[in-house]
């Protein structure tokens, strides 16, 4: 494969990041506008926050076979359209059960949406031989922030939804098609070849749940965290912290913020210091900005504390996929979309989880709980290997294939 065609592919990947963090940040951070919109009560709320990611793990199951047959790069190019229309149909509807709806197709585009674009960024990772991973994450937090600013002069301007999503999807969802002309596999891995746990590569056989577990467990830890903040952190700020509901949409900015930062330097610092250091440091940070979270004395404090927590956070994602690909070299698409079902247990868990225990016991205290849990990724991260160097160790460079 050339040089040039990896390039291509590694900037129409980044692309594709970018518009799942634009989509993604204009329907989170408008939680509180489709639940007034809708008449969804506070009860009810947590049903329909779990009901998207358990329809995309589902999705994301039946991806690993999807891309067996036609690769990562197909389900990619026609799972970003249909989350953007999807976001459109949330912000179109009147009656509960079109958002029940809308919501659904959102959540089943964009767990193989997930899946296929993690898939498609370790084959290319593995390509280069060096960490890029968090680029492509870097990517997707720029898109946050331009979707949560985006969201911002919504609620300012108090512009129904359907006006603040219509022009935003008219923008992307042609680049999102025209980008995906580019998008490249950078590995085809080797039917027969040994994988770590035993059995061959062909068909994901030999992917090791044993082995995959650890990995599984961080990424549940990570996104009950992140979905804390996706979906509480605007109630967080305006019900708890006695925010206008204007500002309540500046903590998930303030957090995609400094998650862009840990991500934009994250790479250089994984190959320095080596994978495992990194994720130890960013659970450590994690935990400190949930902390802060939990005793704010006001706003500004609380924003102060989600914008540490998206500094940790940054890093254990992204790594997460790049140690998958890195374990089961010649079978990494399965690996990927096995783990990334733990992204949607993860949300599952993790918003009703703070619902429930905010409504039982406190919101602040029920900061506490993705604070612990993060932390007890430090003792996972030697499953991220520890040595500070190229792809698979720093030996050669993996051979990569002419897709054209």
């Amino acid at each position: 494969m050339t040089d040039a065609r990896l390039r291509r592919g590694r900037g129409s990947l980044a692309v594709s990041f970018f518009v799942q963090g634009v989509t993604f940040a204009l329907l989170v951070t408008r939680i509180p506008a489709i639940q007034d919109r809708y008449g969804i009560s506070d009860g009810l709320l947590p049903v329909f926050l779990a009901a998207v990611p358990i329809l995309a793990g589902v999705a994301s199951v039946g991806t690993e076979k999807v891309v067996a047959r036609v690769g990562p790069g197909v389900v990619l190019r026609w799972a970003q359209p249909l989350v953007l229309l999807a976001l459109l149909g949330v912000g179109a509807g009147s009656e509960l059960w079109q958002a029940a709806v809308a919501l659904g197709v959102f959540g089943l585009a964009v767990g193989a949406l997930d899946a296929s674009m993690n898939m498609l960024g370790v084959s290319l990772q593995r390509a280069y031989g060096r960490s890029i991973m968090l680029g492509f994450h870097a990517a997707y937090s720029l898109g946050g922030i331009a979707g949560a600013s985006l969201a911002w002069a919504g609620a300012h301007w108090h512009l129904p939804l359907f006006v603040s999503y219509l022009p935003v999807v008219a923008v992307l969802l042609p680049a999102a098609l025209v980008g995906s002309r580019w998008y490249t596999p950078g590995v085809a891995p080797a039917d027969g070849a040994e994988l770590p746990g035993g059995g061959e590569t062909k068909g994901g056989v030999g992917v090791s749940f044993k082995l995959l577990l650890p990995l599984c467990l961080v990424m549940t830890f990570a996104y009950i965290g992140d979905s804390t903040v996706s979906n509480w952190s605007a109630k967080y700020l305006q019900d708890v912290l006695g925010s206008s509901e204007e500002l309540a949409t500046v903590p998930y900015n303030a957090y995609m913020v400094t998650t862009l930062l840990g991500r934009a330097v994250g790479d250089f610092g994984v190959r320095r210091l080596g994978a495992a250091m990194v994720v130890r440091g960013g659970a450590v940070l994690a935990a400190l900005g949930f902390a802060v979270v939990a005793v704010a004395p006001g706003a500004w404090v609380g924003m102060a504390g989600f914008t540490v927590l998206g500094l940790g956070q940054s890093v254990i994602v992204p790594q997460t996929f790049a140690a998958a690909g890195r374990l089961f070299p010649g079978a990494s698409d399965a690996a990927v979309a096995r783990l990334n079902v733990f992204n949607y247990v993860g949300f599952l868990i993790g918003s009703p989880l703070v619902g429930a225990l905010g409504d039982a016991w406190s919101y602040r205290g029920a900061m506490l709980v993705p604070m612990v849990l993060v932390l007890v990724t430090v003792a996972y991260a030697t499953s991220f290997g520890s040595q500070p160097a190229r792809y698979g160790g720093g030996h050669e460079r993996p051979r990569t294939v002419d897709v054209g």
